[in-house]
């Protein structure tokens, strides 16, 4: 039986993340979805599935921005990639993250073979403990 990965997709525009929704399920991932930082944080608090990667969109509702979720996914040693068009208001971000980028517009496939890559990438070093 082949092992199965769940992805978290975080974007606040609802085509792009059907989109990536369809990507994934073209590669046999599972995947949980989210418009918002505080979807995505509950989503990985709940455990259920276990996420094993992520795409996070850097813009999202209210303004808000993808930082609070790229940093507890560190916390968790989740490998995860941004896919974002907004590169001037989150170049400061993004640096500070020390991720992969995306840049939009991306074909949905190509983003979901970056995070794939990203996750087998990891997988060569040591995840930390889980922090509370």
């Amino acid at each position: 039986m082949a092992e199965t990965h769940t992805i978290l997709l975080v974007d606040d525009e609802p085509l792009i993340l059907m989109d990536l929704e369809m990507a994934a399920e073209d590669r046999s991932l599972g995947y949980l979805s989210a418009p918002s930082v505080e979807r995505a944080l509950a989503l990985i608090e709940t455990g259920d599935p276990a996420i094993d990667l992520a795409v996070l969109d850097f813009t999202l509702l209210h303004g808000t921005d993808c930082l609070p979720i790229a940093r507890r996914l560190q916390q968790l040693g989740i490998p995860f990639i941004v896919h974002s068009g907004d590169l001037d208001r989150s170049e400061k971000g993004l640096g500070d993250l020390d991720a992969v980028l995306v840049q939009k517009p991306a074909h949905s496939d190509k983003v979901i073979a970056a995070a794939l890559v990203e996750m087998k990438a990891s997988g060569d070093r040591p995840r930390p403990l889980a922090a509370s």
